[in-house]
């Protein structure tokens, strides 16, 4: 078996020694055999768990990926996948939202306004949720007669375009997005249509990116003996 010093792992994959250390305080990789002087030794399983942790986050996230690898030490395939599986749903289910969003634009009534907890319940976002939305600038309410927050049909369509981007992976393309939602003003009908473009991008992208996380999954199961 091949022995491998760190700072040969990092240099290949263009991170810190660091980040090693990390992953694996976090329980991402087996724990490495010791050298005489105390020092870490790596092995080529090692490095596939490391490049499964490079490939895998930027689609599906470092919790989801953790939670992959993890089970992947226990041997677990099955739950490994299911976890994936999960990941994958939920992609699915931003592309029927961002569906949806087009279709309720097309049909948008300017004069219809829905209390926070019809939006909660239309939109399946907790109104916990809307709240801090509001209070971060994303979105914005009136008081109705009741004095409770409502919402106008164009202010129910940036709750469903954050949603999309809430649950994006963590990258600049995905604050931006967020940004572009908090600056979008009442009825921009355009601009709510080029952030519909953003999201598509930014799911296509997500799809691409999972693919070649599963490549470097496959192939860390097959060094497993999983497949």
């Amino acid at each position: 078996m091949e022995k491998m010093r760190p700072i040969d792992i990092a240099k290949k994959l263009n991170i810190s020694t660091s980040s090693l250390r990390s992953y694996e305080e976090r329980g991402l990789v087996p724990k490495p055999s010791r050298s005489s002087a105390g020092y870490r030794i790596y092995t080529e399983e090692h490095l596939l768990y490391f490049e499964c942790i490079i490939a895998m986050s930027p689609g599906f996230g470092i919790n989801h990926t953790a939670a992959v690898l993890k089970t992947l030490q226990r041997e677990e395939l099955d739950a490994a996948l299911w976890i994936i599986n999960s990941a994958q749903k939920a992609a699915n289910e931003d592309r029927t939202l961002i569906e949806r969003v087009k279709e309720y634009l097309e049909h948008l009534d300017s004069e219809k306004h829905l209390p926070i907890k019809d939006v909660s319940l239309n939109t399946r976002t907790p109104a916990s949720t809307l709240r801090y939305w509001e209070k971060e600038g994303y979105i914005q309410s009136k008081r109705g007669p009741n004095h409770y927050r409502c919402f106008n049909s164009y202010q129910v369509i940036k709750v469903m375009l954050m949603k999309v981007a809430q649950s994006a992976v963590y990258s600049n393309r995905a604050v931006q997005l967020k940004d572009n939602i908090r600056n979008l003003e009442d009825y921009n009908i355009e601009g709510a249509k080029d952030i519909i473009e953003e999201c598509k991008v930014l799911l296509n992208t997500r799809n691409q990116e999972q693919l070649s996380g599963l490549y470097h999954f496959y192939r860390l199961c097959s060094k497993l003996r999983l497949v």
